[in-house]
């Protein structure tokens, strides 16, 4: 039974019939997915999407016949739909490509070329190593690394980033939610102390996009990336930057390629399907705001905003569920414990049972139709300041607005029973 009291809007969200629209659940039968961080399930007009394009489009773009205008078309409307799903101030400022790790590395070449004396890159132990890494090697080319550390909290501070700031940061590159403990960052002030030291931000947008709006003109950032394997969608990529900075950024390309984006940021084929498929995944986001919203005359982007309000509402109770079950059965819980600042995370929860390694654990579940994560999230600094290893790490487990109370129960009986198994 719940533990908490849900509000109105947790109440009438229509989550059994937002189930119905996922094939995967469907098919699946008992199955819970609690891994949805490791990639999304689709809705049956995301299939339908990227099946459409493969039979009446799958040829190369920017030829005169009618498939190959097909797919002119249908990376145009996916452009516009993107950009109104971030709030871009002009589709031209979103490229699609293959993931977001290929965007980063990209963004950091070129970024590499243009250091001087401005050559210091803040980043941050909470990330992805995606977006630490790849910093990190640009060392050889000139960069110095600073790091902006995690609290003992499980938060990045804006007042620990304020000092390592000065005339010789060109880059602040950090996450806007933590994929393994959850933590949402406060990048809007990121964006403005950054700015105020003449420096830009990155920011690493995949595991915050099926939980919150994205909107980076309120953020003000300057580069960001997005993954739609977590966001409803198929796996592909897209980056989204500043126009101008886009047009100054170096990149290769083929002569032939105009310097201007997207197309000196889309090099090559990529798959033209799976946008069509992230395009359908925006406006099923988009036709789940409409059930909320009253009245004539709304925008997609009031759609989308209403969308993640609605969703982000039905995940903070699905989130005190979870608490309340693994707080029941004893589980060391890292990041952002106390219920005073849920609103700081996302119902992305790492956690371990003492006495029970990872793997165990995430066996046992899967035995038992249940998916998870278990490892080091990779994430290898995480990892260490949390004082837990690369072999074992820990167990994650990654809510999002199709799961139900009631799995979450079921989880918490298997827990319960592979705990008494492993303590007789």
């Amino acid at each position: 039974m719940p533990t908490h009291s849900p509000t109105d809007s947790a109440v009438i969200f229509p989550v059994d019939e937002i189930r119905s629209l996922f094939p995967a659940l469907k098919k699946s039968g008992d199955f819970v997915f609690l891994d949805n961080a490791g990639g999304s399930q689709v809705p049956q007009t995301v299939v339908d999407a990227v099946c459409n394009h493969l039979i009446d489009n799958n040829v190369q773009r920017m030829a005169k016949y009618q498939h190959s205008q097909g797919v002119d078309r249908s990376l145009a409307e996916s452009r516009q739909s993107v950009a109104i799903l971030v709030n871009a101030n002009r589709p031209e400022e979103i490229s699609f490509g293959q993931n977001a790790t290929s965007f980063i590395r990209l963004v950091s070449l070129g970024i590499s070329k243009m250091l001087q004396e401005r050559n210091e890159i803040v980043v941050t132990d909470m990330d992805h190593d995606a977006n630490i890494a790849t910093w990190l090697a640009l060392e050889a080319e000139g960069a110095k690394v600073v790091w902006w550390h995690m609290r003992e909290d499980g938060a990045l501070h804006v007042e620990d980033l304020k000092p390592l700031l000065n005339n010789k940061t060109r880059l602040v590159a950090c996450t806007v939610t933590a994929h393994s403990i959850g933590t949402m960052v406060d990048v809007k002030t990121v964006g403005e102390l950054a700015h105020a030291a003449g420096a830009e931000v990155f920011l690493d947008c995949v595991h915050y996009g099926p939980h919150g709006l994205i909107d980076v003109q309120a953020w003000d950032c300057d580069y960001m990336v997005v993954s739609g394997y977590k966001n409803f969608s198929p796996h592909m990529g897209f980056l989204w930057g500043k126009y101008d900075l886009l047009c100054k950024l170096p990149t290769f390309k083929e002569d032939f390629i105009p310097d201007v984006p997207p197309y000196k940021i889309e090099v090559g084929t990529f798959t033209y399907e799976c946008v069509a498929g992230m395009n359908a995944a925006i406006q099923y986001l988009e036709s789940i705001g409409r059930r909320f919203l009253t009245g004539e005359g709304h925008s997609r982007r009031d759609a989308i905003v209403k969308a993640m309000a609605v969703i982000r509402e039905y995940e903070v109770y699905l989130m005190g569920e979870m608490f309340s079950v693994l707080k029941e059965h004893g589980a060391t819980i890292y990041g952002i414990t106390d219920k005073e600042r849920m609103h700081m995370r996302v119902p992305t929860i790492c956690f371990n049972i003492e006495g029970l390694s990872p793997q165990t654990i995430a066996q046992e579940m899967g035995e038992q139709r249940i998916g998870l994560r278990d490892g080091h999230m990779f994430a290898p600094r995480l990892m260490k300041r949390l004082g837990l290893t690369m072999e074992e790490g820990c167990i994650r487990v990654s809510l999002v607005h199709y799961n139900k109370v009631e799995e979450i129960a079921r989880f918490g009986q298997v827990l319960a029973g592979i705990i008494a198994k492993h303590r007789q």
